[in-house]
């Protein structure tokens, strides 16, 4: 069978302070009238039947998943008793599906992507899981660069498969992780790299031999959560693993380690909307270019990415500018420092005084 895995506990702080660490972006609508969320829900379900789909998340958003998803069933939500990044969360659920499926497929989505050609997208899932079913092989998703990305890791590709897919299929040559600007420049020259989307298809069974293999410490974990599941200790043995386990991204800790990787090269429009200025691709330019959500008025003000909610907005004589309005934050910021929200929010957890705002 096949199952779907959304991933939903991350923090989205580089979308601060609209996404907030106890309302991240995933819950937010910041193109449409669904969440980010609902409308990943509402891509996969074309693929894979409701009783299918997984999400995972942490105990703080269960009642916001819950309200947004009243279709999701009570067992398809798993609750992580603490983040340990996306090994972590991947793999306690992937030993939950082979528990149920010994020859379950996994198709893991992160739930804040934002995705244009569904068609597509579904083509591309449907080919991922023909190769997993059929083989050992771990499958990413690669996405055609367009621009010198600095947020996104990379994927090189080599040797095409043998086998004659609709979709291009490659043998991955290695991982990058967010390259500077001139790094970028040079991927896009050499015409050899995808973005990594973050999006995996993979047997459940062939991913925990990988677990095995290059993380044996957390594969420990793993089977004590599998033989705790249905127990009066459940509970109590998840906590005690987790508590345990050192946390690693998948990328880390099985992805950039593993030999038997492959990346489809999508066709279809894919964006993460990570940060302000990526939400330049999709809102509207006024004569002076400026982009704005919300009430705003100007004079001679150029460029800039405007965002309010109930205040009106007015400046005078600036450029280049984010300025984001909510009820209790300005977030005022260049765009080309739109990558330093992050190191801003370390800042506020540092200060007792300001830890509200994070």
């Amino acid at each position: 069978m096949n199952y779907a895995l959304i991933m939903c506990g991350g923090s989205g702080s580089r979308f601060w302070p609209k996404s907030r660490k106890a309302y991240p972006k995933q819950f937010l609508k910041p193109l449409g009238p669904d969440t980010m969320l609902q409308s990943t829900f509402s891509r996969i379900r074309n693929l894979i039947p409701i009783e299918n789909i997984y999400v995972v998340t942490n105990k703080n958003y269960v009642d916001i998943i819950r309200e947004q998803l009243p279709e999701l069933g009570e067992d398809n939500l798993i609750v992580e008793p603490m983040q340990k990044e996306t090994a972590t969360c991947i793999g306690h659920s992937a030993v939950r599906l082979m528990k149920k499926d010994s020859e379950a497929v996994m198709v893991v989505l992160p739930s804040d992507h934002h995705i244009e050609n569904e068609n597509a997208f579904i083509t591309t899932l449907q080919q991922g899981m023909l190769i997993a079913e059929n083989s050992k092989h771990l499958i990413t998703i690669g996405v055609k660069p367009t621009r010198p990305e600095t947020a996104y890791g990379y994927i090189q590709i080599g040797k095409k498969m043998d086998e004659e897919w609709p979709i291009d299929t490659y043998k991955v040559r290695r991982f990058t992780e967010k390259p500077n600007k001139e790094k970028a420049a040079e991927f896009i020259e050499d015409g050899r790299y995808l973005w990594n989307s973050g999006m995996f298809i993979w047997k459940v069974s062939s991913l925990l031999k990988q677990y095995k293999k290059h993380l044996p410490e957390i594969y420990e974990s793993l089977k004590a959560i599998r033989d705790g599941l249905g127990t009066d200790n459940e509970s109590s043995i998840l906590e005690e693993e987790y508590e345990k386990i050192e946390g690693i991204s998948i990328d880390y800790g099985i992805m950039e380690k593993s030999k038997d990787v492959y990346v489809i090269e999508c066709n279809f429009g894919w964006d993460d909307i990570g940060n302000w200025t990526a939400m330049e691709r999709y809102m509207e330019r006024d004569e002076w270019g400026n982009q704005t959500k919300g009430r705003f008025l100007q004079i001679d003000s150029r460029d800039c990415i405007v965002c309010g909610e109930k205040r009106l907005i007015a400046a005078i004589g600036v450029n280049d500018l984010i300025i984001v309005d909510t009820d209790d934050v300005l977030l005022i910021c260049r765009r080309e420092r739109d990558q330093d929200i992050k190191e801003l929010m370390s800042k506020l957890g540092e200060n007792v005084e300001l830890k509200d705002y994070i």
